[in-house]
């Protein structure tokens, strides 16, 4: 568990990067509203996890999973978020798996090279 509560913040960077970008051009956000948006989130986070947690305790499961933080956005609501965030997570998956195919197929081919030495 995190020793303070500042501890369990989003880091201010990650979220100012990440209004930046969302913002049309040409608009400026104040120091203030980043630190204002990046407790709100941190808040969202923490309450979607407490959500999923729950989720996962009444089906005596040890493990939180991407479907259970979907079941938990219903639960609390937010059921227009739902649709989106399955088709992140289902790209989330096909870039991981692409990724662990791409490292076991360089990992073949390291193995089928042969190394030669010279004296």
């Amino acid at each position: 568990m995190a020793e303070k509560l500042e501890d369990l913040n989003l880091p201010l960077t990650v979220v100012t990067r990440i209004v930046k970008e969302t913002l049309p051009e040409g608009i400026q956000i104040s120091k203030e509203a980043r630190t204002g948006l990046a407790k709100a989130a941190s808040v969202f986070v923490l309450y979607v996890t407490s959500a999923a947690t729950n989720i996962v305790k009444n089906k005596n499961k040890k493990s939180l999973t991407g479907h259970d933080v979907l079941e938990a956005m219903k639960d609390i609501e937010f059921d227009r978020f739902v649709e989106p965030l399955s088709e992140a997570l289902e790209t989330y998956k096909q870039a991981m798996s692409a990724r662990k195919s791409g490292a076991g197929k360089k990992k073949d081919e390291d193995e089928d090279t042969e190394v030669i030495e010279e004296e």
